[in-house]
């Protein structure tokens, strides 16, 4: 498996949208029509199903991580299989050919595919986002917080040659572009909070 293979393999493991499965199975709206309308844990979370939206985060971050797990078993140049991995599988959740390439956030799949890159960076990436979120209650602030910081402790950790390091600047980007509407509601004060029941854009988790 070679880069280019394995950022498909796991754009197509990306593109699998756990929260429109979960709600299906729980027998709840399709996440796309509410709230945010982002297939994420956050908006599930606004039906008060908890045990769903726990759910669709495990299952979002579990398939960030068995991509990037994959590509690093069976691909020639496993780290940067891996880099690609993390990309493309990001890629998959934001923008799924399965549904019509309306994804969501990608930050509990980029939390994942961190984790299989290296614990270290994982765990202090997915610090960084509870932190934020614990405090002041704004997932998208959160994300956007802990995405700045991802390349930095890939710095730290690997050094600015590494593939790591420019795989997850790209994932950085990603997310950032991704929230550009969070980012607007931040600055105008109308950003929603994690559990809000309410319609209109809001910060997510997924």
């Amino acid at each position: 498996m070679n880069p280019v293979v394995a950022a498909l393999v796991a754009y197509l493991i990306g593109s699998i949208s756990f929260a429109v499965w979960v709600s299906r199975l729980f027998a709840l709206p399709d996440p796309r029509s509410y709230g945010s309308g982002n297939p994420g844990a956050t908006n599930v979370l606004r039906t008060g199903r908890k045990a769903a939206a726990a759910l669709t985060l495990i299952g979002d971050a579990g398939k960030g991580w068995l991509a990037v797990y994959i590509a690093g078993r069976h691909g020639s140049a496993a780290e940067l299989c891996e880099a690609a991995a993390c990309v493309g599988v990001v890629v998959g959740h934001v923008l799924p050919v399965f549904h019509r390439f309306k994804g969501g956030k990608g930050v509990s799949t980029a939390g994942g595919a961190l984790l299989a890159i290296n614990g270290w960076l994982g765990f202090g990436t997915i610090a960084t986002w509870l932190a934020i979120a614990a405090f002041l209650r704004i997932s998208s602030l959160a994300a956007l917080i802990a995405a700045v910081f991802a390349p930095a402790f890939t710095w730290l950790l690997f050094g600015v040659r590494h593939p790591y390091f420019w795989g997850i600047c790209a994932l950085a980007v990603i997310l950032v572009v991704r929230h550009r509407d969070n980012i607007r509601n931040l600055m105008a004060g109308t950003e929603g909070r994690i559990g809000e029941r309410k319609t209109g854009t809001s910060g997510e988790a997924g």
